[in-house]
């Protein structure tokens, strides 16, 4: 491969962001995976979101001081009880290991998925160049209908101002903003420091007209909290509050957020452990199956001598995780210490698998990490990120094919 093959590939794809922080993301390379696999992950998707769902409505009724000790700010604790589409989230993405001819899914990113583009619309255009067979075809129809359906239960007039926002800096969170945007009819882009918010009130854009439905795919709650304008009103907080009197609705819904925390899967372990009969016979079989043993505490791998990730209830891209030795020695840890503040979980560590792949550097190798996406509650599109131990921001896109029949 050439730089300049690959550069001049990407650049017919409108809108993409094929380079990330002045280095290669997108790989101009195919990892070819066998229909068996991408059935499997499907099925790993489903199940893993059922017991996530399952687990949302028991989240929503316990009391307060358990929602604190999970990691959930105060100020959030009316706002994910709140219950405002069918669907819990309308677009999330697990990821997950492959393990021993299975997947463990090591997280649930609910509220604010990115990676979308990529495996909807992407991995199409570079299946069709390398005469391979796209495994996400027909997952685009299946976004669109479900984000057209979300934004229809979620608004009660046909005029509903409906308003799309991002960082319009950050070309990732930009263009995943404008690709979910053009599904939507009559919704409008405006960049999250343009939102004008008057508490109690509502929230307008840039021309002072009032929004009805705001969706921020990629502009995360637990960010919103630490919004403040310039006479340091905490504005996110009256953002929330909006949500809370039914003067604002918002996509993901609020609880969406209430599954972004990574403690959830502490919670899922700990009723499996016990054999809770909140899950049924074949609900525990899937969290053996899917889920890797994880602790508000790190004492159950200390004693049993297993190596552990360490990692904030609230976190992306692999910021402020660390890696430690069946004897609690650190191993590794990502560089970014930006979730420092939020308590943490403890999991079990296993394996990536490792491949090679080709990039603009020469042939490297790398360790795989899996994304598969749930769409109200369907799996859909997957696909792969190649890097390090920790997978984080400098990760690269690994698009995947199937041989044709």
């Amino acid at each position: 491969m050439t730089n300049s093959e690959r550069q001049q590939f990407y650049s017919n794809i409108e809108h993409f962001w094929a380079d990330l922080y002045n280095e290669e993301y997108a790989l101009y390379d195919l990892y070819e995976v066998k229909e068996v696999e991408v059935k499997k992950i499907r099925l790993a998707t489903e199940c893993v979101g059922k017991i996530f769902y399952k687990v949302a409505h028991l989240l929503r009724n316990i009391p307060d001081e358990a929602l604190l000790e999970m990691g959930y700010p105060k100020e959030t604790l009316h706002f994910l009880r709140l219950k405002t589409l069918d669907a819990e989230s309308v677009i999330a993405r697990f990821d997950f290991i492959p393990h021993v001819g299975s997947y463990k899914c090591i997280e649930m990113n609910a509220d604010t998925p990115t990676f979308i583009k990529e495996l909807f619309v992407v991995n199409e255009h570079i299946c069709n160049a390398f005469g391979m067979e796209n495994p996400n075809a027909g997952m685009e129809p299946l976004l669109k209908s479900t984000i057209r359906k979300s934004v229809a239960q979620s608004i009660f007039s046909p005029n509903a101002h409906i308003v799309f926002t991002a960082h319009d800096q950050n070309i990732e969170d930009y263009y995943t903003t404008l690709y979910l945007m053009q599904f939507v009819p009559h919704a409008k882009f405006t960049s999250l420091s343009q939102l004008q918010i008057q508490r109690g009130i509502g929230l307008f854009d840039e021309n002072g007209k009032r929004v009805d439905l705001l969706y921020r795919p990629t502009f995360p709650i637990e960010n919103l909290l630490m919004d403040e304008d310039d006479e340091q009103n905490k504005i996110g907080l009256w953002l929330l509050e909006l949500v809370e009197q039914n003067l604002l609705t918002i996509l993901n819904p609020p609880s969406a957020f209430l599954l972004q925390n990574k403690a959830v899967q502490a919670v899922i372990w700990g009723l499996h452990e016990e054999r809770n009969a909140f899950f049924t016979a074949d609900e525990h079989e899937w969290i053996a199956e899917y889920f890797l043993p994880t602790y508000l505490e790190e004492q159950p791998f200390i004693e049993k001598g297993m190596r552990y990730v360490k990692k904030p209830v609230f976190g992306r891209e692999g910021d402020t995780v660390e890696i430690y030795d069946a004897g609690g020695q650190l191993l590794k840890e990502d560089k970014q210490k930006s979730y420092l503040q939020y308590p943490k979980v403890y999991q079990q560590y296993i394996e990536q698998p490792k491949t090679t792949f080709q990039s603009e550097k020469g042939t490297q190798t790398g360790e795989l990490l899996v994304g598969s996406f749930l769409i109200s509650g369907k799996p859909a599109a997957n696909g792969l990120r190649v890097g390090g131990m920790i997978t984080n921001n400098l990760s690269y896109y690994l698009p995947i094919g199937m041989k044709k029949r």
